[in-house]
């Protein structure tokens, strides 16, 4: 039965904007290799990547085969994506260099590309070199002509909005928003199971195919996305803050400066535990997973119950899916 937390492999993804930075999160980085991102869940559609159990009574087995083995303890009332994948992806990402300027395709373009699928995401800054940025969103008035006119001109980042990128904020990021990850920035993201991204622009850079086309065609010009929720202040004891609350995901935060106790009911639905800092015991019926910064944990619905030790300082993001 799946009563015990579960913790995966890391997928190290190298890319041009990443480095090294990863290494401070437990990543065991190759030598000469660039990387930008650590998919820590991972179920990807078609024969996309897919996480691997890593040690307990599940050791080895990949996520795809316990859904199809074992998909109802491990999803209880949560339902599956529309390929019929994990329906969240889990991810560090050391941004060394500015990401694209990009934007993912909503509900609506993906039912009509089926090459496509849906991304919306959140991430929360766990670290940010001094005056770094986060673009989120278009300034009022902007439209596609205007979009294409800018970026013509090598002014496109005028034509957006920014956000200094503070420690402990989290910046959700809905399907449509065009956005970009700055220099110097290492964030914990969770998004819908999708890798469809159609890049803008990205920053003068070569060698990578742009989908100006279809990201101009995808970006929402009129909603701008939700205000940044930042970390709580001067917390004297354990602090639950919601972070994010989506059609398809809800984002929590636990934070503790001393040793504490957080007990969870997962209400039917399974539970991704993020380490950001410090250190965390998690128990359940079937057993247990101790947790430190960089690390994460599967939580299956059968579990219905979890007790977490928080070490001095701790800080953990928990995810779970939404119908």
């Amino acid at each position: 039965m799946l009563d015990a937390p579960l913790q995966f492999e890391p997928i190290l993804v190298p890319k041009v904007w990443g480095g090294r930075r990863l290494q401070t999160l437990g990543k065991l980085i190759p030598p000469d290799t660039a990387i930008g991102e650590s998919w820590e869940i991972a179920d990807m559609p078609g024969d996309g990547p897919c996480s691997i159990v890593s040690g307990g009574l599940h050791d080895g087995q990949s996520l795809r085969s316990l859904i199809e083995d074992c998909g109802n303890e491990l999803m209880g009332e949560a339902e599956l994506s529309n390929e019929g994948r994990f329906p969240l992806l889990i991810k560090y990402l050391d941004a060394c260099d500015n990401l694209s300027v990009q934007v993912h395709p909503d509900q609506a373009w993906a039912a009509a590309h089926p090459d496509a699928h849906l991304k919306s995401e959140a991430w929360v800054v766990m670290d940010a070199a001094p005056g770094s940025l986060i673009w989120a969103g278009v300034k009022p008035g902007t439209t596609a002509a205007s979009m294409q006119a800018a970026l013509d001109t090598g002014t496109l980042t005028d034509t957006m909005l920014s956000r200094e990128a503070r420690v402990g904020s989290c910046h959700t990021l809905p399907s449509g928003t065009c956005h970009a990850l700055g220099t110097g920035v290492l964030v914990a993201e969770v998004q819908t199971t999708s890798d469809t991204t159609f890049r803008l622009w990205d920053w003068g850079r070569t060698g990578r195919q742009m989908h100006v086309e279809q990201a101009l065609a995808c970006i929402d010009y009129d909603t701008a996305p939700p205000d940044e929720v930042s970390m709580p202040e001067n917390t004297t004891g354990l602090a639950e803050t919601m972070l994010a609350d989506t059609p398809w995901f809800t984002m929590r935060r636990i934070d503790t400066p001393e040793a504490s106790t957080w007990r969870s009911d997962l209400s039917g639905m399974p539970m991704v535990l993020m380490c950001l800092s410090g250190t965390a015991h998690v128990t359940a019926k079937g057993g247990a997973a101790r947790l430190q910064t960089g690390s994460t944990a599967l939580l299956p619905a059968a579990i219905e119950q979890a007790t977490v030790e928080l070490g001095d300082g701790a800080c953990l993001l928990v995810a779970q899916p939404h119908n």
